[in-house]
């Protein structure tokens, strides 16, 4: 994996360069806690916040976020800022390996979520991805806070690597403390009864280090709570500051329904499994909840920044991954390369306002704002290093620029609005394809377009290219590539350019013939 190459791509995940600082009361005193809450297949419709906008920039509302229930999302958008068109990789681990280096997944090349028993590069994937993910050499986010004086712990969902390989344990990978993290990306089960997969079929996903709730009712989503607030608190006796990954397995099937909020769904005329996800949207919102609550308890939530996102578009059980269902009006879902797949929810806030609060002083939130500039997780690696005054090795390249004026509420005029998803894998979802982002347009590439996917075939009546002008056409109804020759040329040329920088490699016929993208 081409992590730490300076001619390399970037990823991010916010430090700052520097030599090992000493966690002692004045350094801690200068530093903010940072908190990244990540939910798992969590699109930007999951949600009772309205992340889309209207013509005017206001939050719109549309139906599903009437449905679902998340009520301590709304409190965090309250205290801070949400971005409507924020990007993450639309599968898991791309995204995860991306939020640790800094780098786009085209670089990294983990462009596949990773099976954890076996290379699942596809029948025509591309043989030099990197299935084998991280590995304790690799530079990463939590390894440079590590240095710099932050206890990092990490909580959840790891999903970095496989089995048999030392990036499959977070604590290899610069994490000092892990909690429940493995090498797959599902839980077993949700239920303490059935010791989260320990007793079950699904014996190879059963979640860890969590025995003391094996056979109590205590839901996953709860567990993984109760393990994260003692820990937060000893480093806040210890006075160290800290960064916590608080990364949800839910709401990533199995959609075992939490009992706890069952009753909130049942008259909603939801399929009784769009009933279960939406019991664990609720209960990782009552984390979040829990979590801030318990900030504000040790009297750290002014100097606490809280990163809340998910890893990629909606899995919500609604409808075929390229229809307008569960992420609508958004067009696709998780795997899909429409913006259903990959655009997430995305909030920036300090766990509770306080302006005179130096560190708020530096990093001015404004309260209920929303930003509507381009932004990918790319860019949480170099911001997290600026706030932690820390900063990457000059020799390991990042891709992703730092949010400082975007968490303002202004625009950055500096900031190119572009995003690059390149999957050259299947079958899946969508097969061997890759997405472009530049401005207004967006252009996707199919090397493969009659593959069988899950779903049946793709056909693609203009062929390889999808072009749309997602200004006038936000939800992907219309394809542009035949009508507007000129703009598809210039758009693949964009994208091919993009990947030939991040050096990525490309679907093959055959173990010879490398099938990257054409221009029309």
């Amino acid at each position: 994996m081409p992590k730490s190459a300076a001619p390399l791509g970037l990823f991010v995940l916010l430090l700052f360069a520097g030599p090992a600082i000493a966690a002692d009361e004045n350094v801690a005193a200068k530093r903010p806690n940072i908190v990244v809450f990540l939910v798992d297949d969590m699109g930007i419709m999951d949600t009772s916040v309205p992340f889309l906008t209207d013509e005017a920039g206001q939050p719109q509302r549309y139906p599903l976020n009437d449905f679902y229930r998340t009520p301590s999302m709304q409190r965090l958008a309250e205290r801070g800022i949400r971005f409507n068109q924020f990007y993450a990789m639309s599968v898991c681990s791309p995204t995860r390996i991306s939020i640790m280096t800094g780098q786009n997944a085209a670089r990294h090349r983990a462009t596949n979520w990773i099976n954890p028993q076996k290379n699942n590069a596809g029948p025509h994937g591309a043989p030099r991805w990197d299935w084998d993910g991280l590995s304790p050499q690799d530079v990463t986010l939590p390894g440079i806070l590590s240095d710099n004086g932050y206890r990092t712990i990490h909580i959840g969902k790891a999903h970095f690597a496989p089995e048999g390989h030392e990036g499959a344990d977070p604590a290899n990978l610069g994490f000092e403390i892990n909690v429940a993290g493995a090498a797959f990306g599902a839980p077993g089960s949700y239920y303490g009864e059935k010791s989260y997969g320990h007793q079950t079929k699904r014996k190879h996903h059963a979640v860890p280090g969590l025995e003391k709730y094996h056979g109590s009712d205590t839901f996953l989503t709860e567990a993984l709570t109760l393990e994260a607030k003692p820990l937060v608190a000893q480093a806040v006796r210890e006075n160290i500051p800290f960064y916590l990954y608080f990364s949800h397995y839910a709401v990533h099937a199995p959609f075992d329904s939490d009992p706890r909020f069952a009753a909130n769904y049942k008259d909603s005329g939801k399929p009784a499994k769009a009933q279960a996800f939406a019991t664990l949207i609720e209960g990782m919102d009552k984390s979040l909840g829990d979590m801030l609550d318990q900030l504000e308890q040790l009297g750290i939530a002014e100097e606490t920044l809280v990163f809340f996102l998910g890893d990629n578009g909606s899995d919500a059980p609604l409808g075929h991954q390229h229809e307008v269902a569960c992420a609508a009006p958004l067009r696709g879902k998780k795997g899909a390369h429409y913006e259903g797949g990959m655009r997430v929810p995305f909030i920036a806030a300090w766990a509770k306002s306080d302006p005179a609060n130096p560190l708020q002083q530096q990093w001015q939130i404004p309260a209920g704002a929303i930003q509507s500039q381009v932004a990918d997780v790319t860019d949480l690696l170099p911001t997290i290093l600026d706030v932690a005054g820390a900063a990457a090795p000059k020799d390991h390249t990042v891709d992703g620029l730092s949010l400082q004026k975007l968490l303002t509420g202004k625009p950055d005029p500096q900031r190119k609005e572009q995003f690059l998803m390149h999957y050259p894998h299947g079958p899946h979802r969508s097969n061997y394809f890759t997405s472009w982002r530049d401005g207004d347009w967006k252009v996707v590439y199919h090397t493969l377009p009659n593959e069988p996917t899950t779903g049946g075939f793709i056909q693609f009546e203009d062929g390889n290219y999808e072009l749309f002008n997602l200004a006038d056409d936000p939800f992907e109804s219309t394809n542009l590539a035949k009508s507007h020759p000129q703009e598809l040329k210039r758009m693949m040329q964009g994208l091919i350019d993009a990947l030939v920088a991040h050096e990525a490699v490309y679907p093959v016929d055959d173990a010879a013939a490398p099938l990257p993208p054409q221009l029309p």
